[in-house]
């Protein structure tokens, strides 16, 4: 157990961070870890790269005509997984940037998308911000944002504590580290870090030494929470408190089985709706699912159970979005 060190805030210590009081715990074995390993990196064809269902994914002249058929309208547009592109108020908004064939460190190692994404990199737009919740390969995408920093040096770049070498290595120049509750403000939009259930590493010897978060995006039109990567925690009643409600909350709904291993990192649909709720989000979207295969429950279970479950919180059908990748939907 990681001990508090009273000079910093409740989830850092000397050892770096963790996750906030309340959060679940790990529960499995490590023969519960072995045979997980085992099934995602060597089970069927069928889990790794699952046949995908026609229209998942729109293809890429549908997708920029999709897009372009709004104008100058506030819109939300799906790149899979937990990659958004957000036009509001004028501004364009890129979070979570995972663009890229694979979740690794090098190229053939690790998981690969079985899903592209809609939009290739070299034709999205001109960014005003991204937004960057935390360092795993399937969020920090280095292979996509050195793409996107030839066009976007200059992007607002925010992103948790501990971020900013990385990111400034990768080619940006206008990057802002937050802390939980840190607010950063320019070109008419507000950023707010908010806590998550999750954690940090990119090899296996730097586990937690930088943070992970969600943001609030305000602008003068919308107030919008995306939640990165988090499993359900009590942080998320008094976060909702203070900083909401929300008009629209991004949820993840997916890589929750085997759920003793994975409920400590990530929510499954029926959590994400109640992440939604404690947040006071009047509207849900589904991310983090339909992409690349991290866990073991089937690709395209997510959906359905999302949907069951917000009509039973009280969402109505057009308050709980499931997007194709490449859907551009009015704000």
């Amino acid at each position: 157990m990681t001990n508090h060190d009273p000079a910093l805030p409740p989830h850092r210590s000397a050892r770096g961070f963790h996750n906030p009081p309340g959060a679940p715990r790990v529960r499995g074995s490590t023969a519960d870890w072995l045979r997980f390993l085992r099934d995602i990196s060597f089970g069927p064809r069928s889990l790794r790269q699952p046949a995908v269902p026609a229209g998942h994914v729109l293809d890429e002249a549908t997708a920029i005509a999709g897009l372009a058929a709004f104008g100058d309208l506030d819109t939300l547009t799906w790149l899979g997984h937990a990659c958004f592109l957000i036009r509001i108020d004028g501004r364009t908004i890129l979070t979570d940037p995972y663009l890229s064939p694979y979740a690794a460190p090098l190229p053939g190692i690790g998981p690969k998308r079985f899903a592209g994404t809609g939009i290739p990199i070299d034709r999205l737009p001109r960014l005003d911000a991204i937004l960057l919740s935390h360092n795993h390969y399937d969020h920090l995408d280095a292979v996509a944002l050195r793409q996107l920093s030839a066009r976007n040096r200059d992007a607002c770049f925010v992103v948790p504590l501990g971020l900013e070498p990385i990111i400034r290595q990768l080619g940006y120049r206008n990057i802002h580290e937050l802390d939980w509750g840190g607010v950063h403000a320019e070109n008419g939009l507000t950023v707010t870090a908010l806590p998550a259930v999750h954690f940090s590493s990119r090899t296996p010897f730097d586990r937690n030494r930088t943070l992970w978060c969600g943001f609030g995006l305000r602008s003068t039109r919308h107030h919008l929470y995306f939640a990165g990567d988090t499993g359900w925690g009590e942080v998320f009643e008094p976060v909702g408190r203070r900083f909401g409600p929300f008009d629209v909350g991004l949820v993840p709904i997916g890589a929750y089985e085997p759920r003793a291993l994975m409920q400590a990192v990530h929510a499954n649909p029926e959590e994400a709706v109640r992440i939604g709720q404690a947040l006071q989000a009047r509207r849900l979207v589904a991310m983090h699912w339909g992409t690349i295969a991290l866990t073991t429950e089937p690709a395209f279970e997510p959906p359905q159970r999302f949907s069951a479950a917000a009509a039973r919180a009280g969402y109505a059908p057009d308050a709980a979005w499931v997007m194709k990748i490449g859907e551009t939907r009015a704000l």
